[in-house]
């Protein structure tokens, strides 16, 4: 299938890149990925669901992959929302917005905090309001490792290994390109560091936790929860939260993945968004 390499406009202007798949007529499923991914890490979702005749949009969210980098360090929830709604704004259609971690969690409160119609509908991957202190704490000690660098491809590998130990190990050295960039002989992840200036997690900070509350009160689109089975970050608490806020809910937890659901069981996922693309969002656009 045709990738399109296009170029959006996020808030202040900033250039985001997306891969965009499918027809451009056809309705738009916007993928926002997690801290430390790039736009990749939806590419088989992404064409699996574009097969079916939807148009889908795999976004390097802002300081990540081949997206600009924000002059001033702003790489706040508030800004990644804004990036969000900016794009949503350059669609013919409102989109069904799939969000990772920090994708999932600027989804929220794009749809959530915002007056007017944002979405159709919304894939939350992995997160919760309320998620697990411990697992966080290990998410930003594997986006750490890469700081200094690595001195080989290998190198990179073992670090993902070691983080994912519930897949195997892939051979495909060339593969991590997709998220490293080498700079005078080291390896480097490739996202702006200062995301981690002042240890940004998937956590929202308490003062704004009242921000939170407001978006979930506003959330009444269509909505699925996607949990992985031996995920670190997600609660019971906080799946039971979502699910008593949110009016139109449906929870799908996938086996053999941890907090990288589209990376540890890709056929599952990719089949739970299809089935609610197709149950729940298709009779809302004829």
């Amino acid at each position: 299938m045709n990738v399109e390499r296009t170029v959006y406009r996020g808030f202040e202007g900033l250039e985001l890149v997306a891969d965009v798949r499918g027809d451009t007529a056809a309705w738009p499923v916007l993928f926002l990925h997690g801290g430390g991914q790039t736009r990749r890490a939806w590419d088989k979702t992404a064409e699996a669901i574009a097969a079916r005749g939807w148009q889908t949009i795999s976004l390097d969210l802002r300081g990540h992959g081949d997206s600009e980098w924000s002059a001033k360090g702003d790489y706040s929830y508030t800004a990644y929302c804004a990036d969000c709604i900016s794009v949503v704004d350059q669609l013919d259609h409102p989109p069904v917005l799939v969000g990772a971690s920090l994708g999932g969690m600027s989804a929220m409160l794009a749809e959530g905090t915002s007056d007017r119609e944002v979405s159709s509908g919304l894939v939350l991957v992995d997160i919760v309001p309320k998620t697990n202190p411990e697992g966080v704490q290990r998410i930003t000690g594997f986006m750490r490792s890469g700081l200094e660098g690595f001195d080989s491809l290998e190198d990179v590998a073992a670090a993902i290994a070691a983080y994912t130990p519930q897949r195997v190990r892939s051979t495909n050295l060339e593969g991590l390109k997709k998220v490293v960039r080498e700079r005078d002989g080291r390896w480097y992840w490739h996202w702006d560091p200062r995301i981690l200036a002042r240890d940004r997690t998937e956590v929202i900070a308490q003062r704004f936790a009242g921000l939170l509350d407001v978006a979930l009160h506003n959330i009444s689109v269509p909505t699925m929860l996607v949990r992985g089975l031996l995920s670190d970050i997600v609660t019971q608490e906080g799946v039971d939260e979502v699910l008593a806020r949110l009016p139109d809910v449906t929870l799908v937890d996938v086996p053999g993945a941890a907090h990288m659901i589209a990376g540890d069981n890709n056929d599952v996922f990719s089949q739970a968004v299809i089935n609610f693309l197709e149950d729940r969002i298709r009779p809302l656009t004829t």
